[in-house]
């Protein structure tokens, strides 16, 4: 099997495999590469959970706030380049001017590149969380979410703060009939992610806002939850 489109949580991927007895490859593209820039690889090779996989026909490398390549294992922008990267966007030069940095796109997505070559998203850029000055990979926390065996769906977001500049919470859907608490999974999140990073208030939903792609669109989470008045 093969999952594209959105991140897949680690435990939903071993689970997926345990229960149908097949691999499954998790791959990552963009619109604007009409194909795949990164994936696992198939088997017999080994493939990596949480990871969409190595650069498969382009070149993908992590650059820092400067556009300049960062070491392996250090956070940073996604960019990539190949034949199979767009040339510009129809019409709209300065979209397309603030996309590329000379001929590598930048999509946007934060991640870190390990020293085998996969490639982990961390999360979107304007979704990163910044607590007291400490950024905050949203996705770490909705992965840390997955592994309770009662969540369905979950997605960690920023809301102000007087006292940080912002704080962590989370909007979960959870299993038909389960009688998890707020308080269990705060403190589910605590033992793994510590305090500081864990969500100080989780938001029970009966089904997460998703685009056309079935992406689950976390900054409307908090617009749903804290309606503008």
């Amino acid at each position: 099997g093969r999952s594209a489109s959105a991140a897949l949580a680690p435990e939903t991927h071993k689970k997926f495999e345990e229960l149908f007895k097949i691999p499954l490859i998790e791959t990552m593209g963009l619109t604007e590469t009409c194909s795949p820039i990164l994936s696992n690889p198939m088997p017999p090779k080994i493939i990596k959970y949480g990871s969409p996989g190595i650069a498969v026909g382009n070149e993908v490398k992590i650059f820092d706030d400067n556009f300049n390549e960062v070491p392996r294992n250090i956070i940073g922008q996604i960019v990539v380049r190949g034949d199979n990267v767009m040339k510009e966007y129809y019409k709209n030069p300065e979209a397309t001017e603030k996309s590329f940095s000379q001929d590598w796109l930048l999509t946007g997505d934060l991640g870190l590149m390990d020293d085998d070559g996969f490639v982990f998203v961390r999360g979107r850029i304007k979704e990163l969380i910044i607590k007291g000055g400490e950024n905050i990979s949203p996705r770490e926390i909705d992965d840390v979410l997955y592994q309770n065996n009662e969540i369905v769906e979950a997605a960690a977001f920023a809301v102000a703060c007087d006292h940080y500049g912002e704080k962590v919470e989370a909007g979960v859907v959870i299993k038909e009939n389960s009688s998890i608490n707020e308080k269990e999974l705060i403190e589910h999140c605590a033992s793994l992610l510590g305090p500081f990073k864990s969500p100080s208030r989780i938001h029970f939903l009966k089904e997460l806002p998703k685009g056309s792609s079935g992406k689950i669109q976390r900054l409307k989470i908090k617009d749903i939850i804290y309606p503008a008045k």
